[in-house]
């Protein structure tokens, strides 16, 4: 990917809005904009001051059409986004106007923006590290205050500081063990056994403790995995569209009306939950329904919390027993519904919280909102006082660097000679350059990047 030349894309949603902005980038930003820009006052962009408004029209050079009334920013390097040249073009926002008017950029020398082709520049030219421009797409996806705090924590250098911390320590027992070895002459003592081993164990600690942040971090970014079981006709779709305020799920009093695990998102103080409505667990010929069956059973291993909904107007059925099997060891509420009707249900011998309530009424959800909360916050108890986590990127990262970091305690410890114990030292340091970015190859940016929208 060249990062000399000129680049622009549309940065807002496509569809209709009062805005849409256009984002060119480059040595040649404020040149290529100048030959379609049509100021109010007769002054040049070139001749324009830094981070001012314009206000003209975009016209055809070949034509002399006027294409759209807009607003037009001017922000010259390095204080901008990129640390290049940066124009945005701030027209109405129908996608006739913004893509007229990067057809016509294009034509005058710019490039279309690949995805995340900005911030990738960011990255490149030095402003944020390989961490905080992942963080701009957390951003972007954050779903509650928050994960929404979370990335901006991270963008604010909050892990990258972490990693710096790591890898300077790491620098200097590496500056420790090399001396030794690279002036015998000088007769330095080489730093070795226990001492040694000692801060390479607190390293290690360290970088275990990021790596638990995993599963903190996940929660974050994708929800709380919550699925929503039982037997058919318990009223669990009901209980889907109770919780969404929102007919998400059909319901009918057809056994085997859900088929396939159905996904949608709540937002429970501030955690995203990511709730699975499936298919009624029980014996069925049909294939179909068969499939919708196992990937309830599925759900369930993987939830991070289990609604076991139970109809409080029947008694216990095999089902519900089989149910109830399948979800022992989980953290898990049954959910006694149809509250609004004499209850025949006996009481269940289960270690979960239980709450009685009815979808039809909306009497009880409050309780079970509570009681979710309440999973939520044990779930995700116990980690530091900052907000950020690692992502699936870091923690590959993270483990290699631990292997490195263990073998080069069993080098110490078998008493090999300081060259294989600086080797391994030298592998962690690489690998948690990969975190921040001070190490990459092209192919771990453009997966990164490639994630990213375009016009980011």
């Amino acid at each position: 990917m060249n990062h000399e030349d000129t680049i622009c894309a549309v940065s807002t949603p496509p569809g209709e809005g009062g805005i849409g902005i256009i984002r060119v980038s480059g040595n040649d930003a404020l040149t290529i904009t100048d030959t379609l820009f049509r100021p109010r006052k007769n002054k040049l962009l070139l001749d324009a001051a830094t981070h001012t408004l314009h206000y003209g029209q975009i016209i055809d050079p070949s034509t002399g059409a006027l294409v759209d009334e807009v607003l037009v920013s001017v922000m010259r390097a390095p204080a901008t986004y990129t640390r290049e040249d940066i124009v945005e073009i701030n027209c109405h926002g129908g996608m006739t106007p913004l893509w007229r008017t990067v057809a016509l950029l294009i034509s005058r020398g710019a490039r279309q923006a690949e995805p995340g082709e900005f911030t990738m520049r960011a990255f490149v030219n030095g402003r944020i590290d390989l961490v905080q421009a992942e963080a701009v797409m957390e951003i972007i996806r954050a779903k509650t205050e928050l994960s929404l705090k979370a990335a901006n924590e991270q963008l604010l250098g909050g892990l990258s500081k972490e990693i710096a911390n790591l890898r300077d320590r790491l620098l200097s027992l590496i500056a420790a063990v090399e001396a030794g070895i690279d002036f015998p002459e000088e007769d330095i003592e080489t730093e070795t056994g226990t001492p040694l081993a000692e801060e390479v164990s607190r390293i290690r600690n360290d970088v275990d403790m990021l790596i638990n942040s995993f599963h903190h971090g996940r929660i974050l970014r994708d929800g709380y995995a919550t699925a929503i079981v039982g037997r058919p006709n318990v009223g669990k779709s009901s209980l889907l569209n109770a919780l969404l305020k929102q007919d998400r799920a059909i319901v009918t009093d057809i056994p085997g009306t859900t088929r396939d695990v159905l996904e949608e998102y709540l937002n429970i103080d501030g955690v995203p939950l990511r709730i699975l409505d499936t298919a009624g667990i029980r014996h069925s010929l049909d294939r179909v329904e068969q499939e919708g069956v196992k990937r309830s059973l599925t759900a369930i291993r993987s939830a991070d919390i289990v609604l076991l909904v139970l109809d409080g107007s029947t008694r216990l059925a095999d089902e519900d027993r089989r149910v109830l099997e399948e979800i022992t060891g989980k953290p898990a509420i049954v959910v006694i519904n149809k509250a609004d009707l004499p209850r025949t249900l006996e009481n269940i011998d289960h270690p979960g919280t239980e709450v009685c309530l009815s979808c039809r009424t909306g009497a009880g959800l409050d309780a079970l909102r509570h009681a979710i909360s309440e999973k939520v916050k044990k779930g995700i108890a116990g980690f530091h006082d900052h907000s950020w986590a690692i992502n699936q990127r870091h923690r590959t990262i993270l483990e290699q660097t631990k292997e490195s970091l263990e073998q080069s305690l069993e080098s110490t410890r078998s008493g090999l000679s300081p060259e294989f114990v600086a080797l391994d030292l030298r592998a962690a340091l690489d690998s948690l350059g990969l975190i921040i970015g001070a190490t990459y190859t092209d192919d771990i940016l453009e997966k990164i990047f490639s994630e990213f929208c375009i016009g980011k």
